[in-house]
């Protein structure tokens, strides 16, 4: 088969080395992409006097029905034409004959290529931001259900504080707000249109690349050919930026994971959202949670194999480029499904309030409260650390907690203790007083859905 490229060549390349070069096994997916920055072009060329009016309508009409294929599934895409361009204008020729071969006037497969992978980011981006804004309603939901569900709260994966559980819930929105706000800040470098930057060095048709951008509703040209045909950037930070969602999402599943488990036992999982065991019956297994923690990796790896692929490369368009892609995609179709499962799975989920309210009234999450209220008082806080080191350690000795103690036995660690401190060592009392901005107190857990409210309207 001739290649729409081959008259400068006299021999044809191997199968296997068309198929070691081809792309087509996955830039199909920019169909539509390309389709539509073809419509643009062609669109431009009539509107600059460049092609005449016959020839716009013939290709026109050529690529709406090509388009049309495409949305119904109808192409069929051969490895011996490498890419979904040439593919394409394969297509196009056959369909309306030779004046097809004049769609390509004034660009090259470089810059179209970029515009596809503009217009693919671009669309599913914004799509990005709907299911994470998704996510983020269904996070207020159960945090204002929970909002005086007292709950663990820990470091070093040891119980610190008693928290609000709506609190723990709620820090989850404001990471993925933080990673909203990355997505949203990208759209800048992602909406500017590469279209007409030719090969490299432009072209000397008097082209109008703003009139291409607009139809394909870009908000901004690059200002530099070269810049434009080799820019990755957009996809880098793309990348990027999901890949700092999925850390986020990845330590949200691991306590989903842990939650969940016999030993915590703070939540249960919906059916739809768990697996069974294929030998042990009594399995209930986290498994989408569990997925959505291993697919993080192969989100970093595909950054790390973009970095890699643009560190040394030379100006303007090289193929290496070609291993732009398939991280692309495999990242937007894996950051989708995460948010996807993420949404249903906390929407679904069952807390266990009982359980979490005797997890803090059996634990000595209370002792900051003790060694605050000495320093209340006047002693100096690591004195008071001191004292309630040591009534802890008592506690410890005797199975005990230290709403447990006798008055007495706090009394001889320190005089300044009251019969008040019962009140004061209250998990509910405790998590209700931490109202400093942003604390686990109830009314600032109430001020920051409030404001979480306001942000998704």
């Amino acid at each position: 088969m001739t290649k729409l490229w081959g008259g400068r060549f006299q021999k044809s390349a191997e199968q296997w080395v068309d198929e070691f070069g081809a792309s087509i096994g996955f830039d199909q997916t920019l169909v539509i992409e390309d389709l539509d920055g073809s419509i643009a072009h062609v669109q431009m060329l009539g509107d600059c006097n460049i092609l005449p009016s016959d020839d716009v309508q013939a290709i026109l009409g050529g690529l709406v029905q090509l388009k049309k294929l495409a949305l119904e599934n109808q192409l069929d895409f051969i490895v011996a034409n490498e890419d979904i361009h040439l593919n394409l204008e394969k297509m196009l020729i056959d369909l309306i004959g030779p004046v097809g071969g004049k769609l390509h006037t004034g660009r090259s497969r470089n810059d179209q290529v970029a515009t596809d992978m503009h217009l693919f980011l671009k669309n599913r981006v914004g799509e990005i931001i709907e299911l994470i804004d998704l996510f983020q309603q269904t996070l207020v939901t159960q945090a204002e259900m929970h909002i005086e569900t007292l709950a663990p709260g820990y470091t070093h994966l040891q119980r610190a504080q008693p928290i609000s559980f709506a609190h723990h819930l709620m820090a989850y929105f404001w990471m993925l707000e933080r990673d909203k706000d990355r997505f949203k800040d990208s759209m800048k470098r992602i909406d500017i249109s590469p279209l007409g930057a030719g090969a490299l060095a432009g072209t000397t048709f008097p082209i109008d690349r703003q009139i291409a951008a607009n139809y394909l509703g870009f908000a901004n040209v690059y200002e530099n050919s070269m810049d434009a045909v080799s820019d990755r950037d957009f996809i880098i930070e793309f990348l990027s930026n999901s890949s700092m969602m999925m850390a986020h999402l990845s330590r949200f599943a691991e306590e989903i994971i842990l939650w969940s488990s016999s030993e915590f036992n703070f939540i249960e999982l919906d059916d739809s959202f768990s697996t069974g065991s294929s030998i042990m019956p009594q399995k209930k297994n986290p498994d989408m949670a569990e997925l959505i923690r291993g697919k993080t990796g192969r989100v970093y790896g595909n950054l790390m194999g973009l970095l890699t692929v643009i560190k040394g490369l030379p100006l303007a368009y090289n193929k290496d480029m070609q291993e732009d892609k398939e991280g692309m995609f495999d990242t937007v179709h894996t950051i989708v499904g995460s948010l996807k499962i993420f949404e249903g799975m906390v929407r679904t989920m069952v807390v266990h309030t009982e359980r979490l309210h005797n997890t803090v009234h059996k634990d000595f999450s209370n002792a900051t409260e003790l060694a605050d209220y000495l320093a209340a008082k006047g002693l100096p806080f690591r004195e008071a650390h001191e004292v309630t080191g040591k009534l802890v350690f008592l506690c410890i000795q005797r199975g005990y907690f230290l709403l447990d103690l006798p008055i007495e036995d706090l009394r001889k660690a320190s005089d300044l203790i009251e019969s008040d401190i019962y009140d004061v060592l209250s998990p509910l009392a405790a998590v209700r007083r931490r109202n400093s901005l942003g604390g686990t107190g109830f009314d600032q857990v109430k001020i920051q859905i409030a404001e979480a409210k306001t942000r998704l309207a």
